[in-house]
Parts: C-alpha cells; sequence; structure tokens
C-alpha cells in the first residue's frame, strides 16, 4: 500500500543521483519512496511532514535512510539531522554505513569538518562553507531529543517506538519552518505498539502523512492465512520488492518451511501485522461485573456448554450458561485444567448427564483440533443444520463469534445475567485484549496477557444457548399442548 499527499515537484531524483556517486545504486522500490516521500508543494515545503516506510527485513530500506541523509547533508544542507533508532548497536551501525559512504566518496569527503566517533556522541558536522550541517546518531529513551530543535528526522525501528518517546521526539519539529520525521520499521511484536496508530493514519490517507507498507494483509493468528503464506510465491514478490534482487526466491523457500521461520513466515517474511489489540477492560467494566455477582445463583433447566483452549495448549476451560428462575442469565466455568487430553471424556459425561441444547466450540481457534475426536466419541455437528438437536455441536462463523462477544458485553452492560463471582474470570476480564474482525470485534486469545479461555468460553456458551434457543422453546409448545 502506497498513499502520500500530492505535490508539485521533489527533490527525489536529485537524491538519488547522489547516492549513485557515492556508488550507491538504489533499486526501483526505493526511489519511488524517495520520489514521492520528498514531494513538494508549490510553496517548497514539504508535502509530508511525516514519512511511513514499512518494509521486511533484509530489502533495503537502510539504502533509503543513506541516500536521504546524503542529500539532507549535502543537497539541501539542512542545519541538524537526528537519526534515532530502539537499539544503541543499530545506531552505531547506521553511522559506520554513513561514514563509510562519505569517507569512499572524495568530493563528499572534502565538505567533513569532523566526524565524532565516542559512544553516544557519534556524528559528522560539514564544513562552513560546505552549510555547517549536523547530523547525530542517538538510541531512544523516554528523554532522547529534548534540546535539539533539527528540522529533519530519521526514526528506525519504530515498532518499536512509544508514545513517551515520540513525546520527546516530535516536538523538536513544532518550531521548525519545513519539519520532516521518517519512520522506518518492520511489523511490532506488541499488538498495541504506538505504530498501529500511525498505520491507521497512513491507511486512512490523512493530510501530509506518506505512507507506504509492503505487509501482506494477512493475519498471523489465522491458520488458514499462514498457510497461504507459506506457499503463495506471487505473494512473496509483492511483499519483497527486492525479491530477485538483493534476496533470492531460494532464500525465501527455505524460510517458509518447518526448519526456517515457520509460522512466523507470514509476519517476518511477508510483513503482516497482528490484529491490533483493544484493552479488554474497556469492553467488559469491572465495576459492572463486580455488581453481577450473586455467588447463589443457580441455573434452572436448559444448559449449553462450550469449550476453549489457550493458544499455547496449556490450558482448557468449559463453560456453562442458561437461565434461573428469574429469567436472568447464569454464565459458569465448570471445568479449567491443565493440558487438553481431558476434554473430550469430560464432555461426553456432560452431554449424557445433562442433555444440553448445544456444545459450542470456535473451530477457528486452538479448540478446532478436537473436532475429529470429538466427532469419533458421537459429540458431532446437526445432520441438518436447520434442525439442530439436544447435544449437537454447535460451531459458530467468524461474524457469529464477533456476536457473541458483543451479546456478552450488552449483557454485562444491561444487567441481564449473573455469576458466581469466580476469579480466574475476572483475572480473564483484566488481562483480555480484543481483536478487529470486521467491523465488530472479538477476544483476542494471542494478543492477551493471562488465559482468557475461561472468557471465550462463557462468551460461546451464552451464544449458543441463545442460537438454539428455540429448541427450549419448543419443549415447552410440546408440554402445554400434552397439559
Amino acid at each position: 500500500m502506497a498513499k502520500y499527499p500530492e505535490y508539485s515537484a521533489t527533490a527525489g531524483d536529485e537524491f538519488v543521483e547522489l547516492a549513485a556517486s557515492a556508488g550507491l545504486v538504489l533499486d526501483p522500490w526505493q526511489q519511488y519512496v524517495l520520489r514521492h516521500g520528498l514531494g513538494e508543494r508549490p510553496d517548497g515545503r514539504c508535502a509530508a511532514t511525516k514519512c511511513s516506510v514499512w518494509v521486511p527485513r533484509q530489502n533495503g530500506k537502510g539504502a533509503i535512510i543513506e541516500a536521504l541523509t546524503l542529500g539532507w547533508l549535502f543537497l539541501t544542507r539542512e542545519r541538524l539531522i537526528l537519526h534515532s533508532a530502539h537499539e544503541f548497536k543499530t545506531a552505531q551501525e547506521a553511522f559506520v554505513r554513513i561514514k563509510d559512504l562519505i569517507q569512499s566518496t572524495p568530493d563528499l569527503d572534502r565538505r567533513v569538518a569532523r566526524i565524532r566517533e565516542a559512544n553516544g556522541e557519534q556524528g559528522i558536522e560539514l564544513t562552513r562553507d560546505a552549510g555547517g550541517g549536523r547530523l547525530r546518531f542517538i538510541a531512544r529513551s523516554r528523554g532522547s531529543g529534548r534540546g535539539f530543535s533539527g528540522r529533519k528526522n530519521i526514526l528506525d525501528e519504530a515498532q518499536e517506538l512509544t508514545a513517551q518517546q515520540m513525546a520527546a521526539m516530535l516536538p523538536t519539529l513544532s518550531a521548525q519552518p519545513d519539519p520532516q520525521a521518517w519512520l522506518f520499521g518492520t511489523p511490532p511484536e506488541d499488538p498495541a505498539a504506538w505504530c498501529y496508530g500511525l498505520r491507521e493514519d497512513g491507511e486512512q490517507g490523512v493530510p501530509r502523512l506518506a505512507h507506504f507498507d509492503w505487509g501482506a494483509d494477512l493475519d498471523p493468528t489465522d491458520p488458514q492465512d499462514v498457510r497461504r503464506a507459506q506457499r503463495d510465491r506471487d505473494l512473496w514478490y509483492q511483499c519483497n520488492p527486492s525479491l530477485g534482487i538483493r534476496i533470492t526466491e531460494e532464500t525465501v523457500e527455505d524460510e517458509a518451511g518447518p526448519s526456517g521461520l515457520a509460522d512466523r513466515f507470514v509476519v517476518e517474511r511477508l510483513g503482516a501485522w497482528l490484529p491490533r489489540a483493544v484493552g479488554g477492560a474497556t469492553v467488559l467494566d469491572l465495576g459492572q461485573w463486580a455488581e453481577l455477582e450473586d455467588r447463589t445463583s443457580k441455573r434452572t433447566g436448559a444448559v449449553a456448554f462450550a469449550l476453549d483452549i489457550t493458544p499455547s495448549r496449556d490450558w482448557a476451560s468449559i463453560a456453562a450458561y442458561g437461565l434461573r428462575e428469574d429469567g436472568v442469565g447464569h454464565m459458569e466455568v465448570i471445568d479449567h485444567r491443565k493440558g487438553t487430553d481431558w476434554l473430550v471424556e469430560r464432555l461426553v459425561q456432560l452431554r449424557d448427564r445433562w442433555n444440553p441444547v448445544a456444545i459450542a466450540l470456535d473451530v477457528k481457534g486452538p479448540a478446532g483440533s478436537l473436532l475429529v475426536d470429538l466427532e469419533k466419541a458421537g459429540l458431532s455437528k446437526p445432520e441438518d443444520a436447520e434442525q439442530p438437536e439436544y447435544g449437537d455441536l454447535a460451531i459458530p462463523t467468524a461474524q457469529e463469534v464477533a456476536a457473541g462477544c458483543g451479546q456478552l458485553a450488552d449483557a454485562v452492560r444491561d444487567g441481564t445475567v449473573r455469576h458466581i463471582g469466580q476469579e480466574l474470570l475476572e483475572i480473564a476480564i483484566q488481562g483480555a485484549k480484543t481483536r478487529p474482525l470486521g467491523d465488530a470485534w472479538a477476544w483476542g486469545r494471542r494478543l492477551s496477557t493471562v488465559d482468557i479461555s475461561p472468557l471465550v468460553a462463557v462468551t460461546l456458551a451464552r451464544w449458543a444457548f441463545e442460537a438454539r434457543a428455540h429448541l427450549v422453546t419448543e419443549d415447552y409448545d410440546v408440554l402445554a399442548s400434552v397439559l
């Protein structure tokens, strides 16, 4: 994806030519980024005050940084350029590379007045005749960057940026007449990272932001997307603009295998972003949850069960949902144990004893691996999807998963459910994150900081009960006709 403001001229081609004169020949995609990122308005100011560049590793984003730095120093003669990275070693490597480029190019080297190489003080200063520009390299911290007033900033490893660091860096540009910040990165490990907001702005095409992202539009938590990523060679080329130039297809093929990047391939090589995390506590208010506690609450009549498993498969939960005598919903975690080898036998016991209206599981989650074993044990999907029977499995679609999550949130807010005050549910609510699912949301198992299988299980149990409520109604109708 590429979105950038309209511009009337660009310094990009001059930057590309200067880099080539220093022996740095840019690939077409690198030239493309510079050309559009350095676009100028009719008054000569930068059309984009921020440029966001996201590309998988080893494709050559460093060459863009080097060409950008050379152009700012020697062509536009910026007074102060700040180059920051998350780690000192990254900033140090960038300093060495730009220093070597300059020193190997006599026409550039003769304009250098001083090179500082002390740790924490790496930088290059030009002579007064060359504009007297300064280039500083720093490792980021909460306060690094304060006190500097450079017009141009390079923020490498932008996936690690925090709101506090941006608060330290961005004000350095606020009083400048023609500021610009370039941010370079790969998808973050933290699904709540600051850069998700930057990506959202880029995709929406907000003014004064140029956004370039070669990442695949895939969900790294979806097994089907992971498998597609490992097999789709056309997608490999779409996400790696230097594939066939500096990266070989054989290398990517090796990375796609089980002994290569395995499940991480979709993130590391195809640049796919994890679903953005949203705090669960803002979805289920803990104060409202506490008000719904009733340690004497009991379900009567029909019941639905549901199971869920953590992504690491180290814990699993079974939950029940039904109605109390007063018609208020009752939800409860009835089993929570380590591992998964106990689940099938336990569900068979529950089916035989309680004859539930449904037993629910999300087959797109970790519990989907049990579907075959459940069917072998006699727990199967309805023979007729339009006429399910007691004890049949209830398997929600993605839309129904989202609907179930929203319905539970509504029930908690409206006070139409009760729980018995189980600590494992409260812990799950406190640590839960959500993931986008179409225009709605669902619980994010891989994004959450705790075991949320109890929360997912009660959500699915409630959904299943409501989805099969007509079975309960039919039973009452039959009883009424007999009487």
